[in-house]
């Protein structure tokens, strides 16, 4: 057997493994052991273990195909495809001369760097749009707008490696035991060393009962809380004056608006709202603010919500308050839930920046921007795009007339499916995938891509390291790397500023417009095993460990925000008495594409579930492994019935990964107003048995 060391395709922790090959083919993977860099440390999770086994499928695409008037696919040929494309698209913008708002385009966290960066340049400098996103609008585009508002920086502070010398680890709507195993791993190192853990989440999680086990703190707040449970927790540490006033003075600003909103939410009020003791909330707040370094984790727990922005704010402000900014070991640190998620947003797939967070609607930088791409810069869209959420309301409206799809899955992902689906009909839909997904399923054209073991790159991790990913195999079939595909449509439409012949020009000329990555050089990355972390702004520079060093905010100075508690835009009524959250399992990944065609993973857990409460559960007459039937607002699924001490009275929970009982179908596209954000973990639901 031959071996190439990689980084794994999963969640965003960035572990590295050697897939091992014979014949052409992958057939197992391995950890990357000590001494060599890994930031699982010689160990993978159950779905890195088993990440080779989705690859060569057989429902792997291998040929463009278009489909039919009758419905059925035709195999083309990539020249057919490509030229079947650029004058749909051609034909599109002639026919909405000066509307920036004709064609959509969805990027992925599953593609490399480079990929992203060739899809939002070729977004911007051929299609004319900003209408370029992808998932992380659906998971931490509120991290983005929150952690950019208080500290000038949109992105998890410290390291994986400083969580093992913190005091005091917080973790709040963070699932991280079974969402990042390899970092669950660091924090139970932690806990023998003598780590105090706090939990915060309003299902039991394995953290939790560890929590309680180590004589920490968990705590079960009501769903959509956030904001009162970290205000009450403030209230009490500046009540006590346990809070840090040197570093505040020195380094940060507003302090005394935020001050006085924080007295507003008294510790009364903070259990009323949560359903919080007051004595957690005062032993919480002692423990926070007695320790010398905190670490504090969020997930997707704070982030999807209408109030996201509010809830990464508040993180934000707790850290300031008592100094653990900055520090080793401390920070805020959202995990980033798919392995390239990160880097997308770094390479400005999102609607409102280009690659380094550099904004749209800046004249400058659109004009460097229109030099590096060879076109001229006031043909470009002065304006933010359209979102994930807004470009399907645009497509159901009839606005957008095409979405082109790089690796994204909407149909299970977005909230709201039935709404998606219907949408999608209307639209010129291109889905570009290693899978027949349900969202290509609806597609008039879908494009074969190239998996991860395929190509060449980089991918860049929860903790801002970039990190090579190498080409173990041929592409299957007569599949292509994302970005070569974008680069033979761009040429088709007669633009041939992607005509790169590797992927490192691509990395160059990313390092040359974007100053984090201005230092992360191809030719490092293969010298240097544990890649590099941004930001990295010249090739002599090591790259940056911990953000914000010694109160130098990267805005200048820390900025507290004042915050009032915002309740969920949908709560549970007489029709709806049940609160429905959902979220993700250990066993599976995402929308389920690659990992429920792992056979390891997909037997362990093979369908969905709704977890209820044993109370619920009696009340109802419903038994475990009982078919019942969940309905919304938004419209209703028949799925089996778990059991469990995991949620409390009046909260289910479903995981989004299976389509067969797709959580989607029920969720709120109730939007955050700011970040864009849909809210997942709350929305009003009711249960019945089917007779």
């Amino acid at each position: 057997m031959e071996k190439i060391k990689t980084t794994c395709v999963y969640c965003g922790t960035g572990c590295q493994l050697w897939l091992k090959t014979k014949d052409g083919k992958v057939v197992d993977t391995k950890p990357v052991m000590p001494p060599e860099f890994n930031p699982g440390r010689g160990k993978l999770c159950i779905k890195g273990w088993n990440v080779h086994e989705f690859i060569h499928h057989p429902d792997r695409l291998t040929d463009p195909l278009i489909k039919k008037e009758n419905g059925h696919w035709e195999k083309v040929s990539w020249e057919q495809v490509i030229t079947y494309i650029a004058e749909r698209f051609k034909q599109i913008i002639n026919e909405n001369p000066g509307n920036k708002k004709a064609i959509g385009c969805l990027s992925s966290a599953k593609c490399t760097n480079e990929e992203n960066y060739v899809f939002q340049k070729f977004v911007r400098a051929v299609l004319k749009t900003n209408n370029v996103d992808h998932c992380a609008r659906l998971c931490h585009s509120s991290t983005v707008v929150g952690l950019g508002a208080a500290f000038g920086s949109g992105a998890m502070t410290n390291s994986i490696d400083e969580i093992t010398d913190a005091k005091v680890i917080f973790v709040i709507g963070s699932n991280t035991n079974e969402q990042h195993p390899l970092i669950g791993a660091r924090i139970l190192k932690a806990l023998k060393k003598g780590t105090k853990l706090i939990v915060a989440d309003p299902r039991t999680i394995p953290l939790s009962e560890l929590a309680e086990d180590n004589q920490g703190i968990a705590i079960k707040h009501r769903p959509g809380t956030d904001v009162a449970l970290l205000n009450g927790i403030m209230n009490v540490i500046i009540q006590e004056k346990l809070y840090d006033e040197k570093f505040i003075r020195q380094y940060c600003e507003n302090f005394n608006a935020f001050k006085e909103e924080i007295r507003k939410m008294t510790l009364e009020r903070a259990s009323n709202i949560t359903s919080v003791s007051q004595k957690k909330i005062i032993q919480t707040a002692r423990i926070i603010g007695q320790a010398d370094s905190v670490y504090l984790i969020y997930s997707m727990g704070i982030t999807q919500h209408t109030t996201g922005v509010d809830n990464v704010k508040s993180t934000a402000n707790l850290q300031m308050l008592c100094a653990n900014v900055g520090k080793w070991a401390t920070g805020v640190n959202p995990l980033r839930g798919q392995n390239n998620v990160q880097g997308a947003c770094d390479m400005g797939a999102l609607a409102n920046v280009f690659s380094g967070y550099q904004s749209v609607t800046d004249k400058e930088i659109r004009k460097k921007m229109a030099r590096e791409w060879k076109i001229e810069a006031e043909e470009m869209d002065d304006q933010i795009g359209l979102t994930v959420v807004e470009m399907i309301d645009a497509a159901y409206q009839g606005d957008l007339k095409a979405l082109y799809v790089m690796g994204e899955n909407p149909v299970m992902s977005d909230p709201d499916s039935n709404h998606v689906r219907a949408a999608l009909r209307k639209t010129f839909l291109i889905v570009q995938d290693i899978f027949m997904t349900h969202t290509a399923e609806l597609a008039e054209v879908v494009l074969p891509a190239a998996s991860f073991a395929e190509k060449e790159g980089t991918f860049t991790s929860t903790e801002r390291r970039v990190q090579m990913v190498r080409k173990a195999i041929e592409p299957v079939g007569n599949s292509k790397p994302d970005w070569q595909i974008i680069a033979l449509l761009a040429r088709e439409m007669g633009y041939s500023g992607l005509n790169y012949q590797h992927t490192s020009e691509i990395l160059d000329e990313i390092n040359r417009i974007t100053p984090i990555y201005g230092g992360i050089t191809w030719e490092r990355l293969q010298k240097n095993e544990a890649g590099l972390q941004w930001p990295c702004p010249d090739i002599s520079h090591p790259g940056t460990i911990y953000l914000h060093r010694d109160g130098k905010f990267s805005r200048g100075k820390g900025y507290f925000h004042p915050i009032s508690f915002k309740e969920p835009a949908e709560l549970p009524g007489k029709e709806y008495p049940f609160i429905l959250s959902t979220g993700r399992i250990l066993w599976h990944f995402h929308t389920g594409t690659m990992s429920r065609r792992s056979k390891t993973l997909n037997e362990r857990v093979p369908e969905g579930y709704v977890e209820i409460s044993k109370e619920d559960a009696e009340k109802l007459q419903i038994n475990n492994n009982e078919m019942i039937k969940v309905t919304t607002r938004r419209g209703e699924i028949e799925i089996k019935a778990k059991i469990t001490h995991k949620v409390s009275k009046g909260l289910i929970f479903i995981p989004f990964h299976f389509e067969e009982a797709a959580a989607n179908i029920l969720t709120n596209a109730a939007l955050d107003p700011i970040a864009k954000i849909p809210e997942y973990k709350v929305c009003a639901a009711r249960i019945e048995k089917i007779v």
